[in-house]
């Protein structure tokens, strides 16, 4: 199908764990709030938009979370507590369609195209959608509505939170073409840096450059850069697709240059890997670790276990004898990932489900 006849929505929760322990005790509500860390040490998961308002962020280390707002209130994370509201919405998807590709425990893409003349529109099902959480849930989700990922993931920044946004084909290239390249998904603060180096400020700058041009400076992704410059996204939405490796990974919007700041980014990374693995039931032998640093340098290693990964202690374990080869740092690093693969099925669970939970 041509894009613009696809109808993709990507669904965001707003401060997704923040959010729920502000519903779960209403002493947090209102209060600047860190899940995850304490005072003195540890990272951010998750902040709440009281505590965003001071530049507080997820990955960022707790004692500087603590400086930036002398009032932030940290909380131990509930990763049951997250699983069992990301099963809910994950069953209010199902009513609407069973295209649906999770991306991480707080967003998701969803298909609703429909062959149907008289099919409601993308925009309407998006906003029962929200309605359904909320009513389920007690918790707000943000949405955009395009005709491709790319844009629908655009599209559910704009009215952050609690609202939603659609860009129809005939205003794709022209939202595109507005936007700092700094607010491009996948565009961290290093490439942000090197194509305004190169001149390239905005959408419409992006979209004056050649295929060949984007290439010689950015490799592979410069052929994604001069697509999406004219809205073009060709991804499809696939669901339930058979993994042979499932992981975390992260672009951090400033580079990391400190020991425990990627310390801190792994532990995190790590914590959605072995949620996964608790979900599904399917071990993985092999852990992988990404690292790909400020000048686009990116390095892998891996280690194979003579048994599935056992626990999450040994995950960690694991993913810390990895990471240790790359200090002293060189460069900063803007990338992180941790993954399985080798997977074997738990005879103790029935049907495993090879997806993150959402």
């Amino acid at each position: 199908m041509d894009q613009a006849g696809r109808k993709i929505i990507h669904i965001d929760m707003d401060a997704f764990y923040a959010s729920v322990e502000q519903r779960d005790d209403s002493r947090l509500r209102g209060v600047p709030l860190a899940v995850g860390g304490s005072r003195e040490r540890g990272v951010v998961a998750a902040a709440s938009y009281e505590a965003r308002k001071f530049g507080v962020r997820s990955a960022m280390p707790s004692i500087t979370a603590a400086r930036l707002c002398p009032g932030l209130v940290f909380v131990p994370p509930r990763f049951e507590v997250y699983r069992a509201v990301s099963a809910q919405i994950r069953g209010i998807f199902a009513h609407y369609t069973s295209l649906v590709e999770p991306l991480s425990l707080d967003e998701a893409y969803l298909d609703v195209t429909s062959p149907e003349p008289d099919a409601p529109f993308a925009t309407r099902i998006a906003r029962q959608i929200r309605g359904d959480i909320l009513a389920e849930t007690e918790l707000t989700a943000s949405a955009g509505i395009s005709y491709n990922k790319f844009l629908a993931k655009l599209a559910s920044d704009q009215r952050k939170p609690n609202g939603q946004f659609t860009i129809p084909p005939e205003m794709g290239p022209d939202f595109v073409a507005a936007l700092p390249v700094g607010r491009f998904h996948g565009v961290g603060p290093a490439t942000e840096t090197k194509l305004q180096a190169l001149g390239i400020h905005t959408g419409a700058d992006l979209r004056g450059c050649t295929e060949a041009f984007l290439t010689r400076h950015f490799g592979k992704s410069g052929g994604h850069f001069y697509r999406i410059a004219r809205g073009i996204d060709d991804r499809p939405v696939v669901a339930d697709r058979p993994r042979k490796s499932a992981g975390s990974e992260r672009t951090y919007p400033r580079d990391l240059g400190a020991r425990e700041e990627i310390e801190a980014a792994l532990a995190a990374l790590v914590d959605d890997v072995w949620s996964w693995r608790e979900r599904s039931g399917t071990g993985g032998r092999t852990v992988t670790l990404k690292v790909r640093f400020a000048d686009f340098e990116q390095i892998t290693r891996s280690r194979t276990l003579p048994h599935q990964v056992a626990s999450h202690t040994e995950l960690a374990d694991t993913v810390d004898a990895l990471i240790i080869g790359i200090f002293p740092l060189r460069k900063p690093v803007r990338l992180l990932g941790v993954s399985m693969s080798n997977f074997e099925a738990d005879p103790s669970r029935d049907q495993p489900q090879m997806m993150f939970a959402f």
